[in-house]
């Protein structure tokens, strides 16, 4: 809606997980070099943890974006599965052709998979996101499959991504056998605010055609109060600081503007009222571009979630 008023290309803070935005935080720079270690080590789990909204999702597309023709490579993001819809899933990111039903057959399957893709010298991943919603069952079997291996050579990685409770999950005494395996650790950590801070620049900096909206002190200082540096709140304070300044036909993002609007986010009485200011500025054809961003949303969604989602 506000993309031609501000001079973006596209809405710089979509809550949808686009790698082109990274910003690599020092946590963030941590856990990319532990996937990235990890994969060069070829056994044992990688887990990577962090709270909701620090940016667990983006990092996982940024590492899959990087990997070379050398990586195979599957994607779950919806691990609300049992063992063998888990296993039919996986097979399907990795588009194995097969009518197996069972757990048996399905590993069957991808053993034969895993060795092909061995002899061609290439590395084989399965990086589950969300992790913490795994049963211990499903892990159980997870740290089975990590048991496919040749004489010298494990043939699958496994990466474990996901919330704080994942680790509470792999801490329990059912899940020693699994913990012991683990070869790197890594948690994601809230922005600092100067972190914070470079993190809004450089999301503004990639979506602007011509040089840069600024936010300035007082922006930062609020928007950084309201999401203690949680990525994801982030990106929902200073949409909604853009949203509120375009419907008030302001060029300039003001500290008065983005309380106001961080109020209404946290549900505060305000005088938000954008519909009225719509009548005025909004040209009709911005309707039609909300409708267009919406069905690109749906869209960038199934790209995210992989075929997991046809899985449940």
């Amino acid at each position: 809606m506000y993309n031609h008023f501000f001079g973006f290309t596209e809405r710089p803070f979509k809550l949808v997980p686009n790698p082109a935005y990274l910003y690599l935080s020092q946590s963030h720079e941590e856990a990319l070099a532990h996937l990235t270690y990890g994969l060069s080590q070829g056994d044992g789990f990688v887990i990577i943890t962090g709270e909701v909204g620090t940016g667990k999702t983006t990092l996982c597309r940024a590492f899959l974006d990087k990997l070379d023709d050398n990586t195979e490579a599957a994607y779950i993001f919806n691990p609300k599965l049992n063992a063998v819809q888990l296993l039919a899933a996986i097979n399907a990111e990795f588009r194995i052709h097969s009518d197996a039903k069972n757990i048996k057959d399905l590993i069957d399957t991808l053993n034969t998979y895993l060795l092909g893709q061995k002899a061609k010298g290439k590395t084989v991943i399965v990086l589950i996101d969300e992790a913490q919603n795994l049963s211990q069952d499903v892990l159980e079997q997870l740290r089975l499959l990590s048991n496919l291996e040749t004489t010298r050579d494990k043939l699958l990685q496994i990466i474990l991504v996901g919330q704080p409770e994942l680790g509470d999950l792999l801490d329990s005494y059912d899940m020693r056998q699994l913990r012991q395996r683990m070869t790197l650790n890594c948690h994601l950590r809230p922005l600092t605010y100067q972190e914070t801070k470079a993190y809004i620049h450089h999301r503004l900096h990639i979506a602007s055609e011509k040089p840069a909206i600024q936010f300035d002190r007082a922006v930062l200082k609020a928007v950084y109060k309201y999401s203690g540096g949680i990525p994801r709140l982030i990106n929902i304070a200073c949409d909604r600081s853009l949203l509120s300044a375009y419907g008030k036909n302001q060029p300039n993002v003001t500290g008065r503007i983005a309380r106001h609007a961080i109020r209404e986010l946290s549900g505060s009485k305000g005088t938000f009222k954008l519909n009225e200011y719509a009548k005025i500025v909004c040209p009709e054809k911005d309707y039609e571009a909300l409708r267009e961003d919406l069905q690109l949303f749906s869209q960038e969604l199934m790209t995210v979630w992989g075929n997991s989602l046809e899985i449940a």
